[in-house]
């Protein structure tokens, strides 16, 4: 074994990151204050994922009711597009970030995205202010914020650079988490600003009004400035092989003689990138779909009002929420035990089972929406509107001293005459199974991935990962609008299931290709 080298001057003694990796690797070692330096580095890339994803939900639920107080001439079409301008900014956004990130030191490309997401941020909260076209500053808004979220990709090409293959599955977990911690977090700040309530207080200097719906925004506006300051402050480049030995980066130079160069001799398999792009999309787009399909499913089928199918749908998702942070931390121990692969694979088919639960059977109907028959006021369904929400398309023109909600399924929608009830249990279930087979799924994508790609420079591949998981979130949508109005749950589940299916065959195919980069060279054993 070679001679361990002395620590540097006013260091601490040298230590192996990795355990007994310091025998069998031996020659270069991290000091405690490198590897210090190096998580303290990941836990703000922690933040900075929870911040960005606290960023999209925390105005979620407000912003139909901001869109029509700002802007009349809005309608339910155009809240679609605001609403998808989000994942589109980020899937332009993502490859150009990693891009730069590739070639610059990364907190350029994290402070410069943050700082967009800030000024879109108070874009948002002043969107009141012109006199006409309002609606269209809220969709550049929300456009420019997800363009800065698109530093996904450089905070996950960090996280992988700068953990060992032992270290990355639970490093990508914890960032997996932390997003969804987000996702669940930013409607509870929603809720309870809401109690400020529309007129809330006029800061006349600045002519900005704080309400229900400006706060949240200046909240998100000021944690990301405190994010700028913790990457200044805290925020070191650092990157280790996949044995966990520090090695010199493009993206800084080293001050000390302790890194070596990574051996990135061999060509990464672009077979097993693809397909691994492939996977993550059908990942994000089915549960996009599930997302989607949630209220308006449970107001055709369960006769909810719009009121209750947000009210129970919040809750349920809310506890699906809780349970994907419990399977992200429980899978960190369970892949060391079977593998990522063996994880992904069973994660696509718990989701599968999850959806087939969701076909229609038996011959209970449910209930059927006759009030559009008897007031003679079936409204015309215009296809091309692909984002208009489903109880948009349905309403029913009531009489002007008709003062109670339509409900059950539309007779609208034909296939509602003779498509059999979808059971409150099958939901629950479904619901269940989906909130634990995604989240295993997701995280170990991201893990794969980046042990797919090695020492290579990884800005712009995660960046087309991050990309393909935003088209996913905006095709999602779009599909199951049109599968389900036209012909009903049985077919939209059922091509949803055919599409997963096709995936566990291409998972299949190449799964002895989904290997990490320094196992397929023989540099480590796996």
């Amino acid at each position: 074994m070679a001679a361990v080298p002395a620590a540097a001057e006013g260091q601490e003694p040298l230590l192996s990151s990795g355990g007994d990796d310091e025998s069998r690797y031996g020659d270069v070692v991290e000091t405690q204050q490198h590897y210090r330096s190096r998580w303290r580095s990941i836990r703000i890339m922690y933040l900075t994922m929870f911040l960005s994803s606290v960023g999209f939900s925390i105005v979620i639920m407000s912003v139909w009711p901001y869109l029509q107080k700002v802007d009349l001439t809005a309608d339910a079409s155009f809240l679609g597009w605001i609403i998808a301008s989000y994942s589109l900014g980020q899937m332009i956004a993502s490859p150009l970030f990693g891009l730069w990130s590739n070639y610059r030191p990364r907190r350029e490309p994290l402070v410069v995205s943050i700082a967009i997401s800030v000024a879109a941020n108070c874009l948002y909260a002043y969107v009141h202010l012109p006199s006409s076209h309002n609606k269209y500053y809220m969709l550049v808004a929300r456009a420019l914020v997800g363009f800065g979220a698109g530093n996904v990709a450089v905070v996950r090409s960090y996280i992988a650079g700068a953990t060992s293959l032992t270290e990355r599955t639970s490093a990508m977990a914890n960032t997996s988490a932390c997003q969804a911690t987000g996702f669940i977090l930013g409607p509870v700040f929603q809720t309870c600003f809401s109690l400020i309530g529309e007129k809330g207080v006029m800061w006349e200097i600045i002519d900005l009004q704080v309400n229900m719906y400006t706060a949240p925004v200046l909240l998100g506006a000021l944690l990301g400035i405190i994010n700028i300051i913790l990457i200044f402050a805290i925020f070191r480049e650092h990157q280790v092989d996949d044995m966990g030995r520090p090695c010199k980066s493009i993206n800084f130079k080293a001050e000390e003689s302790d890194y070596v160069d990574q051996d990135a001799q061999g060509n990464i398999d672009q077979v097993a990138v693809v397909a691994t792009n492939i996977l993550f999309f059908v990942i994000l787009f089915v549960f996009a779909v599930f997302e989607t399909i949630a209220t308006p499913l449970t107001m055709d089928m369960y006769s909810w009002t719009r009121k209750e199918a947000v009210f129970y749908n919040g809750i349920i998702l809310g506890a699906v929420g809780i349970e994907s942070v419990i399977v992200f931390m429980v899978v960190k121990v369970v892949s060391k035990k079977t593998g990522e692969r063996a994880i992904l694979y069973g994660g696509l088919l718990i989701v599968l089972v999850g959806f087939f639960i969701l076909l229609p059977w038996g011959k209970q109907l449910p209930n059927i929406q006759w009030e559009d028959i008897k007031n003679n006021s079936i409204p015309r369904i215009i296809f091309n509107e692909m984002f208009t929400p489903f109880w948009k398309l349905r309403t029913t023109q009531l009489p002007s001293n008709h003062t109670v909600e339509p409900t059950g399924c539309s007779v609208v929608q034909p296939w509602c005459l003779y498509t059999p009830l979808i059971h409150l249990a099958q939901y629950i279930t479904s619901d269940i199974l989906i909130g634990l087979g995604y989240p295993a799924c997701n995280v170990m994508s991201y893990t794969l991935y980046s042990k797919i790609l090695g020492p290579k420079p990884q800005g712009v591949y995660m960046g087309w990962l991050t990309a393909s998981g935003s088209g996913a979130r905006i095709l999602g949508p779009v599909f199951v609008s049109q599968i389900y109005t036209h012909w009903g749950p049985r077919w939209a589940f059922s091509l949803i299931c055919g599409i997963i299916v096709f995936s566990l065959l291409l998972l299949e195919a190449v799964y002895k290709r989904l290997t990490a980069f320094s196992v397929r060279y023989g540099t480590m054993q796996g």
